[in-house]
């Protein structure tokens, strides 16, 4: 699987994991605060039971002296988690009483259970001081213990400071000291505000953002892609993308990339093409002008208005002749390079004996070459060696053709060319050699020499600078490479690198 789905599935997955956490999160602060508004319990199991009827014998046995001691004395026998609270909502140590949870507490202790006993969980004990006093123990335990200010803390007395009775021996009326627990009237914790909408609205905001930085990352590197695409339709062939696209690392980025290799390869395409064209119509023109002036001067009287000589016309003829040969090679050569190009002889193709189609061409050029007093030489062609490559002979035959004849029209007379056939330096390779002893290429021409209409400054006037354009395509098309180079001694070398199809029999 591609990068892009991994980014695509990566960020997906984010978008629901912090979704969850989200939603989560929020759940669990609203249950946790649900749980701390919710009133405390009166615990009613036996060991609650047993620790209220304690409480009580104590009140009523030892007074609120007692009681109190017990509520308030050292460990293992203090009961600080039982409340006692009077008639006036007064509890005994001043801490602050939930109102339903106290209610709770004086029903369950004036209503027996139904084999008349004493009531679970809450006991009604009238102490000596007159007060009637409700003993329970919260199920919270002794962590729902929170003592009043120290300016009112401790038990009530007649004579505490700040706290006077009424004219019947009351308590003074006013609510209980704040700081108890459990919620205050009118107070409101988070779990009373929190809407139930709101998990839903930090999911949906934190997968809109996630959706919104996804859609950014895909949406502008297929912007900066569509403002190519146009601008190279418009002809701006120089267009690239590779910058807009940054350090990206995924299939748009490689996308990217392709296209400026598209668009750098268009671009030398087209301007070959326009060389190409200017080129042709150059060489087009001088043999056109030549065949033009020869019938110019066929048509020409002679001084004294005498119809024009017959010498005259058979050398015009002759011109002409020439020239349209030249055309008609030219064309020719034109044609086969532009279908090599176009990729138009990629046909069928067969088993090639290199060594042997070689061997044949040098035999031609050979005798071609003794007219000139040049010699050809083949080394490597041994008889019944073969070196099969899979192609189109008419092809690899014209390649080397060219090659080989190039070879001997620069060669200096009286000099031999020489072609050898060896094993490439790659496994499964033939590698064909030909040199000659010819005047070479300057060094800044090399890489243009395979270029079509390209003639150096040594360069034959009878060519048109396409034999080795052709050769090139040729080889290119069989898989193979071409090279070359001047000789460290003097003259030209060209190497051709072919991969073969199998070993033949013989050395190659």
């Amino acid at each position: 699987m591609g990068r892009l789905f991994w980014k695509f599935f990566f960020f997906i997955w984010l978008a629901q994991l912090a979704t969850g956490l989200g939603i989560a999160t929020l759940v669990w602060l609203k249950i946790r605060a649900h749980e701390e508004a919710r009133p405390l319990e009166i615990a009613t199991n036996p060991p609650a039971n047993f620790a209220v009827s304690a409480a009580a014998a104590t009140l009523r046995f030892g007074g609120l002296a007692a009681l109190r001691e017990l509520l308030e004395g050292p460990e293992p026998r203090r009961m600080s988690g039982i409340y006692a609270v009077d008639e006036n909502n007064l509890e005994l140590l001043g801490r602050a009483v939930v109102p339903a949870m106290l209610e709770e507490a004086r029903r369950l202790a004036a209503s027996p259970n139904s084999e008349g006993e004493a009531p679970r969980g809450a006991r009604a004990v009238r102490a000596t001081d007159g007060h009637t006093y409700t003993l329970f123990l919260p199920s919270g335990g002794p962590q729902a213990e929170q003592r009043r200010p120290p300016a009112q803390s401790g038990p009530w007395t007649p004579d505490a400071p700040g706290l006077e009775r009424g004219p019947g021996g009351e308590p003074p009326p006013g609510p209980p000291p704040d700081g108890g627990p459990g919620p205050r009237p009118g107070s409101r914790t988070f779990g009373t505000w929190l809407p139930p909408y709101e998990p839903l609205l930090a999911g949906l905001v934190a997968s809109l953002v996630f959706a919104a930085l996804l859609a950014l990352y895909i949406a502008r590197p297929i912007r900066s892609l569509r403002a190519a695409f146009n601008a190279a339709a418009t002809g701006k062939l120089d267009t690239r993308v590779g910058p807009v696209m940054g350090g990206r690392r995924d299939e748009l980025a490689d996308l990217g990339r392709d296209f400026d290799h598209m668009a750098g390869r268009l671009q030398s395409l087209i301007e070959g093409q326009r060389r190409l064209l200017h080129d042709v119509s150059h060489e087009m023109r001088s043999p056109l002008a030549r065949m033009q002036a020869a019938i110019g001067l066929a048509r020409q009287n002679g001084s004294d208005g005498a119809p024009p000589k017959p010498e005259k016309l058979v050398a015009a003829i002759e011109r002409v002749e020439r020239e349209t040969v030249r055309m008609d090679q030219l064309v020719g050569e034109l044609l086969t390079l532009a279908r090599l190009e176009a990729g138009v002889n990629a046909g069928k193709t067969e088993e090639v004996n290199v060594l042997e189609l070689v061997s044949d061409i040098v035999a031609d050029a050979r005798f071609e070459a003794q007219a000139g007093e040049r010699r050809v030489e083949f080394e490597g062609g041994e008889r019944g060696a073969e070196a099969l490559v899979q192609g189109r002979a008419e092809l690899l035959h014209r390649a080397f053709e060219n090659v080989i004849r190039n070879a001997v029209k620069h060669t200096v007379p009286g000099s031999s060319v020489i072609v050898t056939a060896r094993a490439g330096d790659a496994k499964g390779t033939l590698c064909v050699t030909v040199l000659d002893a010819g005047p070479g290429v300057r060094e800044s021409e090399l890489g243009s020499i395979f270029e079509p209409f390209f003639r150096g400054g040594n360069s034959s006037p009878d060519g048109h600078g396409l034999g080795l354009a052709i050769a090139r395509r040729v080889i290119e098309m069989h898989g193979g490479t071409i090279k070359a180079g001047n000789r460290p001694k003097g003259g030209f070398k060209v190497e051709i690198v072919l991969p073969l199809m199998r070993e033949g029999t013989g050395e190659a």
